[in-house]
C-alpha cells in the first residue's frame, strides 16, 4: 500500500511512455530501466497508461500487469497515478475492480470524450465515478482530444461538491481560464499544467505542478525548472524552460507519443515503436529534433 498523500502530487509528474518492442509486445526490460532513469532524474510521481501510454490501445489484461509492474518496480518510493478514464460512466466504474488500487495515490481520470457531453453531463458523470473509487481522483480536461471543454464554473463546483475530487490536468491552454480556476479553487484542489509549453508561466500564476511529457527523456532538467518556479526562483527557472522549449513544440508536430519516443531513441532510452493507429515521425522531424538535442 502507497503511504503518499494528494499533496505529494505537486511538482513533476511524467506520464510515462509504454515502451514496445518491434512485434509490438510490452517491452518491460526497457520499462525496468526507464522507472529508475524517472527516479534517479528526481521527478515526483509517475502517470501510468495516460495518453502518453498508449492506454486505448492497451487489453483489459495488459493495463492490468502493466499498472502492477510498474507500482512494484517503483516500490514506494514515488507516488503511482493510474490513469483511468472514459465515455462510458457505468462501464468505467466497472474497471475501478480491474486494479489493486491500494498501488495508487490516485486517479488521473479523462473527461469523456466523443459523446460531447454539456457541463452537467461532465459534472454528473465525475460525481458517479468520484462517489464509486476508494481513491482521489483528478480531473483531466483535454479539449483537443475530447471536443468538449470543461468550463471553470464546472470544475470548481466539482471541486466545491464532490470531495474525491481532489484537483485538474488542465490542458485547455487557456491560460484565462486555468488562472480562474487557481484563484477560486479551495485551498487543497491541485491544479497541473498539461501543457509541458506553459509550465512556467502556470507555476507563476500559481499552479502546483505538471504532468509532463518531455519529462520522460529529460525528467531532472524538467523537475528542476518546476522545483524552482515553485521557490518563485523564476530567473533559474527561466534557463530551463527556453532550453526546452523548442524541444516541447518538436514532440508535438506530428503526434503524442510519437514525438517523445524519438526523443527517447535517440537518447538510447526506448525504441521508437508505436501501436496503430500511431506512426512513427518522420525522418524530417527527426533531423530537427537531432539538431535541437545536440
Amino acid at each position: 500500500m502507497q503511504n503518499f498523500h494528494i499533496s505529494n502530487l505537486k511538482g513533476t509528474g511524467i506520464a510515462i511512455v509504454t515502451p514496445f518492442t518491434a512485434s509490438h509486445d510490452i517491452d518491460y526490460n526497457t520499462l525496468s530501466a526507464l522507472i529508475e532513469y524517472w527516479i534517479k532524474g528526481k521527478a515526483d510521481y509517475l502517470v501510468v497508461m495516460g495518453t502518453t501510454g498508449e492506454s486505448v490501445t492497451l487489453s483489459k489484461s495488459e493495463k492490468t500487469d502493466l499498472f502492477n509492474f510498474v507500482a512494484e518496480k517503483v516500490s514506494g518510493r514515488m507516488p503511482v497515478v493510474l490513469g483511468l478514464g472514459g465515455n462510458n460512466t457505468l462501464n468505467l466504474i466497472d474497471q475501478l475492480q480491474d486494479f489493486d488500487l491500494q498501488k495508487a495515490t490516485a486517479i488521473l481520470s479523462v473527461s469523456p470524450y466523443y459523446n460531447k457531453p454539456t457541463q452537467e453531463g461532465i459534472y454528473q458523470h465525475y460525481k458517479a465515478f468520484a462517489n464509486e473509487s476508494p481513491l482521489p481522483v483528478i480531473v483531466y480536461n483535454v479539449p483537443g482530444r475530447t471536443g468538449s471543454n470543461i468550463l471553470p464554473e464546472t470544475t470548481l463546483r466539482m471541486a466545491g461538491d464532490i470531495e474525491k475530487i481532489a484537483g485538474v490536468k488542465e490542458a485547455s491552454g487557456n491560460m484565462e481560464q486555468i488562472m480562474q480556476i487557481i484563484s477560486r479553487r479551495r485551498p487543497d484542489f491541485l491544479v497541473l499544467s498539461g501543457d509541458d509549453a506553459i509550465t512556467l508561466p502556470l507555476m507563476a500564476a500559481g499552479a502546483d505542478g505538471v504532468i509532463s511529457v518531455v519529462a520522460n527523456a529529460f525528467p531532472f532538467e524538467f523537475s528542476e525548472m518546476v522545483r524552482l518556479a515553485a521557490d518563485n526562483k523564476l530567473q533559474e527557472a527561466r534557463q530551463y524552460h527556453y532550453r526546452l522549449l523548442t524541444l516541447i513544440q518538436y514532440l508535438f508536430v506530428e503526434g503524442n507519443p510519437a514525438g517523445i519516443k524519438a526523443v527517447m531513441h535517440l537518447k538510447s532510452l526506448c525504441e521508437p515503436h508505436l501501436r496503430l493507429p500511431l506512426t512513427p515521425v518522420s525522418e524530417t522531424l527527426i533531423q530537427k529534433i537531432k539538431k535541437v538535442i545536440d
